[in-house]
């Protein structure tokens, strides 16, 4: 790719706009994830198999709405999806804020804030996924690192607002969001409106739930792409959603800002491998790269399996994080490249459901190990499954041998017929 092909997408003006709504949404998403987490471990001080249990629940209506996203992004606009749903989702946090201020923060509250956040957060992962790939054109590979990396460095600037809530209180940190929020909304105004690719008139939602999935089992790549990455997510996202806040607190006697800290750290270690990554993209085979990673997370679970000294939990954490940044967008490219127009955003809602479902899952099982057998116990799950998700993928699927549209397109046309 040449020098003018890769600075291309920086002059889409469209592009300019849509990483701006990517990153206020990004900080309210991630301010998100940290607060549900330290509100249930850290604030109301519940047991691993209580918390594991909530937020599977708070995750649960994510599975539905997120596949009927991905419906409604393909016959509508998805830009108006996403300018509704940001602008009224401040309404639940400006709800829990009243709560807070009432003195009347409990579990139900809490997970009640939580459960509607994440049900919007869900609905609105289609329509942005399938946003980018009519603003990026050609540029996919290229628009999905830059996104990648913004959404982990929105997660760093969210999460070092969420961590000082213990200093500030939970209501100045709530009104960050809900800003936020209304500002992604805003800020989507400035891209033009975006044709619908599915008929509205001749599918009803669950028709076009179907079809996206027949759309995947037909194609062998997509398929196993899809499975590999669900599969790892329930034992490695899990591992850091549920099993890193908790060998942080018991372990390591931390409170909600060394948490906030160290998720830092991993957030801006993704971030900092994704723009390495741009430095190479576009990639032949990203699939081959994406099966080689899941063998080098053996490592660095393992030295959080060991209870280092701190200095070296710093080194895996930074290990960890280079590790997802990268498989995410390795992951996301096969995806969003493989997947046809017609389909496309409901294609991405399955991906995007395999994000969210595999960690609630993960949370159920991992809670129970942590109270079980004790808090590194439920690290060892994650090496096992990396390693046979290996082996499966290279011996027994096509991703291996994937190759990427942009080099096929290259080969043509240093070999015409």
């Amino acid at each position: 790719m040449s020098e003018a092909e890769r600075e291309s997408i920086w002059r889409n003006r469209a592009f300019h706009a849509y990483l701006g709504a990517l990153s206020f949404s990004g900080i309210a998403t991630s301010m998100h994830q940290l607060l549900v987490s330290w509100l249930l471990i850290g604030v109301l001080v519940l047991p691993a198999t209580q918390v594991g249990s909530l937020q599977a629940l708070i995750g649960l209506p994510g599975i539905f709405l997120v596949l009927w996203g991905g419906v409604i992004a393909d016959r509508s606009d998805p830009r108006t999806i996403l300018i509704y749903l940001f602008a009224l989702a401040p309404a639940l946090t400006l709800g829990l804020i009243a709560v807070d201020q009432a003195n009347a923060l409990t579990v139900w509250p809490v997970t009640l804030w939580g459960l509607g956040m994440s049900a919007a957060i869900a609905f609105s992962s289609a329509p942005q996924l399938t946003l980018l790939n009519r603003i990026a054109g050609d540029s996919m590979q290229q628009g999905v690192g830059l996104t990648t990396a913004l959404t982990f460095l929105t997660q760093v600037v969210g999460l070092a607002v969420a961590g000082q809530m213990e200093r500030l209180g939970l209501t100045p940190v709530l009104v960050v969001q809900a800003a936020s929020l209304a500002l992604a909304a805003v800020t989507l105004r400035r891209l033009a409106p975006q044709p619908a690719t599915l008929s509205r008139a001749r599918t009803s939602a669950w028709h076009g739930v179907r079809e996206g999935l027949r759309a995947i089992r037909d194609h062998r790549v997509l398929r196993d792409t899809l499975l590999i990455n669900f599969v790892s997510s329930i034992f490695n996202a899990g591992a850091f959603m549920t099993v890193f806040p908790f060998i942080i607190k018991r372990l390591y006697d931390g409170d909600v800002w060394l948490l906030a800290t160290m998720l830092v750290v991993f957030y801006a270690a993704a971030m900092l491998a994704n723009l390495l990554l741009i430095k190479i993209m576009p990639i032949a085979r990203p699939g081959r790269a994406f099966l080689l990673l899941q063998l080098s997370r053996i490592v660095f679970l393992m030295l959080l399996w060991i209870e280092p000294d701190w200095w070296l939990l710093v080194v895996a954490i930074i290990a960890w994080g280079m590790n997802m940044g990268v498989t995410t967008t390795l992951a996301r490219t096969v995806v969003q490249e493989s997947a046809a127009a017609r389909f496309r955003a409901r294609i991405l809602s399955v991906y995007h459901l395999s994000l969210l479902g595999s960690p609630l899952i993960g949370a159920l099982i991992l809670g129970w190990i942590i109270e079980s057998f004790g808090t590194l116990s439920a690290l060892l799950p994650g090496m096992i499954t990396s390693l046979a998700l290996f082996i499966y993928g290279a011996a027994l699927t096509d991703v291996w041998r994937y190759r990427s549209p942009w080099q096929r397109r290259e080969n043509e046309k240093a070999n015409p017929a």
